[in-house]
């Protein structure tokens, strides 16, 4: 991996080349994935059939779109009863984090006959995308189907390509079964996300899209964003670890390569405070990367977005770190527990040299469904708040409007909006 002095000219030059990943960057096919949204739209069942047979090779009917049970029965019994039950032992730890995320309707009364509060609302439906093609990520349906179940989603569909014999990976059927899918379609791309926004004679619209997949994915959920919700348009993975002369260099190297063999765009950062530490994680990721399976991945990930950032001092680790505002942060220091409380901005943070990343995507329970590219600056993890809506609740009596009633026209004639001063104003008329 290259080695960097932290300097703020290489800090401001590193964040320019990782925001290039951005799906923002990608223009060249905005057009594509306008054009297949607004066929899907327009056309329904038919366009969506034509996608499915020109891109994922498989042609399918409307009535062979949904999974059956049939093909669900069979998934249980091509995996193995020890990843079902790895699967069972995860959605127990997901579902208990996220239960404690749950919010409640409140009410607040006073004795002047005002009542104020705020009412929560489950959404009524809800889309989750789950990618296929060169992985398969049965811990993603996990982390994206618990919460809105938890939530108290009303329906929940799935929606995720299929084979040219139109099979549906076994771990994906299986994971989504245990979350607590509805429906599962065998539709994926920029059609599937089409789909689910406008609906079609099949398929039903959703209130919200959520889950993860590639650029023609990214590209469609900006494009229907705003007449459907979505989580957001994520970007390429990304690891950055902050760590001191204590961290075991081994450890480190392990960790940045977790992510830097998701994708060629992915990015794997190091910064620590020890001139020695960079030198001797930069030998272990070369020999980790020859025994690895995914080499030429990793090999242009940390070529394209891998960096080892040498820091004067903490300070400046840590203002760098604040600035690149990583998906993951894994903090190996002395101190751990210290450091984290100066961390302003990142997805997930894991603290101590036990606590590596990939722990998160499969087991803790924290949502693994989190802001890339520098937005968690102000993005947040997927939670059981994505499938809540919030509805304000007002309720003033006459004696509780009576003695404000002059200052809210007041403040309505001082805005030049006569109907609404009127609209107090009426109330009180002798």
């Amino acid at each position: 991996m290259r080695q960097v002095r932290l300097t703020e000219e290489t800090k401001k030059n590193i964040l320019s080349d990782l925001l290039k990943r951005s799906p923002n960057h990608y223009g060249s096919y905005v057009e594509t994935v306008q054009g297949i949204v607004d066929d899907v739209a327009k056309n329904g069942d038919q366009a969506v059939l034509a996608y499915t047979e020109k891109f994922d090779h498989a042609r399918l009917t409307a009535d062979t779109l949904l999974v059956t049970q049939k093909e669900i029965d069979a998934a249980y019994q091509e995996i193995s009863p020890e990843l079902l039950e790895v699967i069972r032992k995860s959605l127990v730890n997901i579902r208990e984090y996220h239960e404690k995320q749950k919010q409640y309707s409140w009410f607040d009364s006073k004795p002047d006959g005002t009542i104020l509060g705020q009412k929560i609302t489950a959404l009524s439906r809800v889309g989750v995308y789950v990618p296929g093609g060169k992985a398969v990520y049965p811990s993603s349906v996990l982390m994206n189907i618990v919460p809105a179940k938890v939530a108290g989603v009303g329906s929940i569909i799935m929606t995720t390509p299929c084979n040219a014999e139109g099979k549906v990976c076994a771990t994906t059927l299986v994971a989504a079964c245990e979350a607590g899918v509805d429906r599962i379609y065998k539709i994926g791309g920029a059609q599937a996300i089409a789909a689910m926004a406008y609906g079609t004679q099949t398929i039903p619209a959703v209130d919200k899209i959520v889950g993860p997949g590639n650029i023609f994915v990214a590209l469609a959920k900006k494009a229907v964003n705003g007449f459907v919700g979505i989580d957001s348009i994520a970007g390429p993975s990304e690891i950055l670890v902050l760590a001191d002369e204590t961290a075991n260099p081994r450890y480190v190297a392990a960790d940045l390569l977790s992510q830097a063999e998701h994708d060629e765009l992915a990015s794997a950062i190091l910064v620590t405070t020890s001139e020695a530490l960079a030198q001797q994680v930069s030998v272990e990721v070369d020999r980790f990367v020859e025994q690895l399976s995914r080499k030429d991945i990793i090999t242009k990930s940390l070529e394209n977005f891998g960096y080892i950032l040498v820091a004067e001092n903490m300070e400046d680790a840590l203002n760098a770190v604040n600035q690149i505002a990583s998906e993951h942060l894994e903090i190996v220091t002395k101190n751990p527990f210290e450091v984290m409380t100066k961390v302003q901005n990142a997805g997930a943070i894991f603290l101590g040299e036990y606590s590596s990343e990939p722990l998160g995507d499969y087991f803790a329970g924290p949502n693994h469904v989190l802001p890339t590219n520098g937005t968690a600056k102000f993005f947040s993890p997927l939670s059981v708040d994505d499938f809540i809506k919030k509805s304000s609740i007002i309720y003033y009596s006459k004696e509780a409007l009576e003695p404000i009633h002059k200052d809210i026209i007041a403040f309505a004639e001082a805005e030049q909006l006569t109907a609404h001063a009127n609209s107090i104003r009426v109330r009180f008329e002798k």
